[in-house]
């Protein structure tokens, strides 16, 4: 049976960080897309480094609802070490440590709990590099 749990578990960019590759231009996607700016259909599937450093960042200090226990949290834009941009969570790093030029790795982690049905989704977070 199909439902909405089972498409998330099967989306491979949430857990393997894979991107699409355009085999035209060469340019890379994250999430992986149908169709390149370039006007082509066929992408390689490619596994993103999982090292890069913050290039744009902020602290949330009100989060939304189901991350309330989370704040103050930093979110980033991670810049990979091939090039490619992705909007993550910053996690185990306290606000004032974090800045432009932070270097982070990509780990697997628990992003949230879906209330009383109690699935729980997982994804990719940054952490400052020790």
């Amino acid at each position: 049976m199909i439902t909405p749990a089972n498409v998330r578990r099967n989306t491979p960019q949430r857990y393997r960080m894979e991107a699409g590759k355009c085999a035209a231009c060469g340019k890379v996607f994250f999430p992986p897309r149908v169709v390149c700016p370039c006007g082509s259909r066929k992408f390689k599937t490619v596994t993103l480094p999982s090292e890069g450093k913050v290039v744009a960042c902020t602290v949330i200090r009100t989060a939304p609802r189901g991350f309330g226990d989370e704040a103050p949290y930093g979110m980033g834009i991670v810049e990979l070490s091939d090039g490619t941009r992705i909007l993550c969570q910053i996690a185990d790093c306290e606000p004032e440590r974090l800045k432009v030029g932070l270097p982070v790795s990509l780990e697997f982690r628990k992003i949230q709990e879906a209330g009383e049905s109690g699935v729980i989704a997982y994804g990719y977070k940054a952490v400052p590099e020790r």
